[in-house]
């Protein structure tokens, strides 16, 4: 099984401190069935900056200490990188990088909103030749309330990713359900653990596809591990064309 989302990069956000909490992390891992991580540390969201270079150097070295610990485990690069304006001027300069060095681009909005101009720098990273995926939109504050802020970038190319926890509930009921419509309504791509440790934020990937096929079928779990075994091997994913969540606000409650 493959993690596109994961901060297991020690001492450089707010993952692992040490390395021994990352092998820890790696341990864990294994133990879930997955084989290949990508390592996505924050990037730009006010408080991480992780460049590509160091990013690259960081994966190198633990990879090299895995195979020293006989973990089978591989960590691929990439990069959490926080919205800003001038993110293809980063990407070109060589800061900004990609899922496991592909055409996929993480993309995070801000907690509480979505940019204005989000769609249109969307389109002009896909005008560049990447594919933004956005990564966890079910814990958005704008989109909670209006789904259908990510349906117009989905219908407009955009990818997403939504957190294994959100789906087992870890975040609340009204994230629960809002992850679970995002995939009936082909809102979203894939599943990734977005996991920062081994005690409140670890991987529950097995957890969140026992969800899915239980709840809303077995395809989409071939769906979800698939899509991650074609990204890293940069080739073009599964989708289903996107549909518009109709909900009504009860009581403060979606």
């Amino acid at each position: 099984m493959i993690d596109i989302h994961c901060h297991i990069l020690h001492g450089i956000d707010d993952g692992p401190v040490t390395i021994e909490e990352s092998l820890l992390m790696a341990k864990e891992a294994v133990v879930e069935g997955i084989n290949t991580i990508i390592a996505t540390p924050h990037h730009r969201n006010n408080k991480y900056e992780n460049k590509k270079e160091s990013i690259s150097r960081q994966v190198r070295e633990l990879n090299s200490v895995l195979k020293e610990e006989n973990i089978p485990l591989t960590i691929l690069p990439g990069q959490e990188t926080r919205i800003f304006g001038e993110i293809l001027n980063d990407y070109n300069n060589g800061e900004i990088l990609t899922l496991a060095n592909t055409d996929y681009l993480f993309i995070e909005f801000p907690s509480s909103s979505v940019p204005r101009y989000a769609e249109r720098l969307l389109y002009e990273i896909q005008m560049a030749g990447l594919t933004p995926i956005i990564v966890h939109p079910e814990r958005n504050k704008e989109i909670i309330e209006n789904p259908n802020v990510l349906y117009n970038l989905v219908k407009n190319g955009a990818l997403t990713q939504v957190t294994a926890a959100s789906i087992a509930g870890y975040f609340g009921k009204s994230i629960k359900k809002l992850s679970h419509q995002l995939i009936i309504h082909n809102l979203t791509h894939f599943v990734a653990s977005d996991a920062h440790n081994t005690h409140n934020r670890s991987f529950k990937l097995n957890e969140a596809f026992d969800i899915i096929e239980n709840d809303i079928g077995v395809d989409y779990v071939y769906l979800f591990t698939e899509n991650s075994d074609l990204l890293i091997r940069n080739e073009n994913i599964n989708k289903e064309l996107p549909e518009q969540i109709k909900r009504r606000k009860i009581l403060g409650i979606f």
